[in-house]
């Protein structure tokens, strides 16, 4: 037995309430997308991402879900990417868009010195 909830689904709260109130569930499989709004998973311990999305703050906040207040787990999040695929890819873009990022936040000035032309082309693609 599992819940699940993915884009389509129509019963959110139902299967957000019986994951966090049936200790027998164990498996609660929700598409990334769908699990960034409205989420309580107080009862989850471990979050397994299988699909990683091409910007991290979606990730980020789909991972939030189950580190809500109420939660008194230690949360372990862990992320499947096979080599040389297109979850490879897409980690690698993440991982420039959070130096792009974090690099802009730090100081502007740093930031625009240090930009190439293929970080120009890829922030205008």
């Amino acid at each position: 037995d599992f819940a699940y909830l993915d884009a389509s689904s129509t019963d959110r709260q139902q299967q957000v309430e019986r994951f966090n109130n049936t200790p027998e569930l164990k498996i609660f499989l929700i598409s990334i997308k769908a699990g960034g709004v409205g989420l309580n998973l107080t009862e989850a311990d471990y979050v397994f991402i299988l699909d990683p999305w091409w910007n991290p703050a979606v990730e980020a906040q789909a991972v939030d879900r189950a580190h809500r207040i109420g939660q008194k787990k230690t949360v372990f999040i862990y992320k499947f990417i096979t080599r040389n695929s297109v979850e490879e890819k897409i980690l690698q873009l993440q991982q420039r868009k959070l130096k792009l990022t974090t690099d802009l936040v730090t100081t502007e000035e740093s930031f625009v010195k240090q930009l190439t032309k293929e970080d120009i082309a890829q922030i205008l693609i």
